[in-house]
């Protein structure tokens, strides 16, 4: 049986009916974006104004809405309400291009001349970024909606920051008869200009971690007298470390961070319990799966050895598990042979190395043949410097026409790619 990707890219659509302009050049998407770059950073700017969290997005949805109708792109709510979905083009095949639009409950203490207008909430992982992009994106198709052989479906995806937005709209449908998606991430680590991707996993699985260690309350002068829940939390923080340096393959990657803890109220007083949080990655689900195992395991028996008892809580209700980010090679080439095609082949790295930060793209990624890719934003000399959930994070704008002009060439390029019956031949020159 053929892999999903050989069948993706084997589509033949017959257009007979349909007579298409030519597809633009790659050139013409740089030239595009760079005519319209004041209005991206204009989109951008007002978007960073606006910023709003999880899966309560009205503004954000307004502002897109209404640019989107300004251009004269039809696009709808879901029945569910949750994203947002264009389309430019018609037909088979279909293309999926899509943007994260939640903010993080930061306060935003970064140079950059447009602040966030909500106290306390901020774009500081770039959100605001992605969805200009992908407006300009979109702006640039639709000026050449005719040469499309077939449909882009542009897809605004709230809750990235620990709902699992991603996971709802494809339980939704928003994939169906869809043969590919792109997704892209601001990154501060690579320069502007620059583009990072890899074949296989780009981003880490992610779970969120509460241990409740309980223990007996009592006066600090008489610890003989209580079970101090203090002492078995910290034995359960540095027994966690083992898994990763005792059990993990040195060859492998796994993460457990405990970031928080949350113990007593008072200087002389033994707590009845202490609460521990934090996070657990890994690259693969069946990694996953026995770090969940054994971080039970080690916390309980931790526990009762300080005479304490310890609950381990995986907040599903929080955020689902996210699990790893994994490019379709044959899709990740074609996505790297355009994007060298169109930037140059000295700025992309199809080689990127993996990160352990977890993404709910990775919920497309499951679904049908994608590619995520990273958009290079560090400028020493703008003081584009600061990582992601930073509250000094700041986004070089230089990047956004970069970032506009990619969606555009991936998605017509994929879409006549597919309509030729050709097979991919990622950074060739002939595709």
């Amino acid at each position: 049986m053929p892999s999903r990707s050989a069948v993706a890219v084997g589509v033949f659509v017959a257009c007979a009916a349909t007579v298409h302009a030519s597809a633009p050049s790659l050139q013409s998407w740089l030239d595009g974006a760079s005519n319209i770059e004041q209005w991206i950073v204009s989109k951008q700017e007002h978007l960073h104004t606006i910023p709003e969290l999880m899966f309560d997005t009205p503004k954000t949805y307004k502002a897109l809405e209404e640019t989107l109708s300004e251009l004269g792109i039809s696009h709808r709510r879901p029945n569910s309400g949750i994203g947002l979905i264009a389309e430019v083009g018609s037909g088979a095949p279909v293309v999926v291009l899509r943007s994260d639009i939640d903010a993080l409950p930061i306060k935003e203490i970064g140079s950059a001349k447009i602040k966030s207008g909500h106290e306390g909430v901020a774009h500081m992982c770039g959100h605001d970024g992605h969805m200009a992009m992908l407006l300009g994106g979109a702006r640039l198709l639709h000026e050449h909606r005719d040469s499309l052989q077939g449909t882009v479906r542009i897809v605004f995806q709230p809750a990235e920051e620990g709902g699992a937005g991603g996971d709802k709209m494809v339980q939704e449908g928003v994939l169906d008869g869809a043969s590919a998606a792109f997704g892209f991430h601001v990154m501060p680590h690579i320069p502007t200009g620059y583009i990072g991707s890899r074949a296989g996993t780009i981003m880490a699985g992610a779970s969120i971690l509460k241990i409740t260690v309980t223990g007996r309350a009592g006066h600090a002068a008489q610890p003989h007298l209580s079970r101090d829940p203090v002492v078995a939390a910290s034995a359960v923080v540095l027994a966690l470390q083992s898994l990763v340096s005792r059990e993990t393959d040195p060859l492998w990657s796994s993460v457990i961070s405990i970031t928080q803890m949350d113990a007593g109220s008072a200087f002389n007083v033994i707590p009845d319990t202490v609460v521990l949080q934090g996070t657990v990655r890994a690259l693969d689900d069946a990694w996953m799966s026995t770090l969940h195992r054994r971080v039970q395991e080690v916390a309980e028996h931790q526990a009762i050895s300080y005479g304490c008892q310890a609950k381990v809580d995986w907040r599903e209700d929080l955020s689902p598990y996210y699990p790893p980010t994994v490019n379709d090679r044959a899709t990740h080439e074609f996505a790297a042979g355009v994007a060298s095609r169109l930037l140059g082949r000295d700025k992309v790295d199809a080689e990127t190395p993996t990160l352990m930060a977890g993404e709910d793209f990775s919920f497309f990624t499951r679904a049908i043949p994608s590619a995520f890719m990273f958009v290079g934003i560090r400028n020493e000399q703008l003081g584009s410097v600061h990582g992601l959930h930073n509250a000094n994070f700041l986004l070089d704008q230089a990047a956004l026409k970069t970032g506009a002009a990619l969606h555009a060439a991936l998605a017509s390029e994929w879409l006549q790619h597919l309509s030729n019956n050709s097979s991919i031949r990622g950074g060739s020159d002939e595709l």
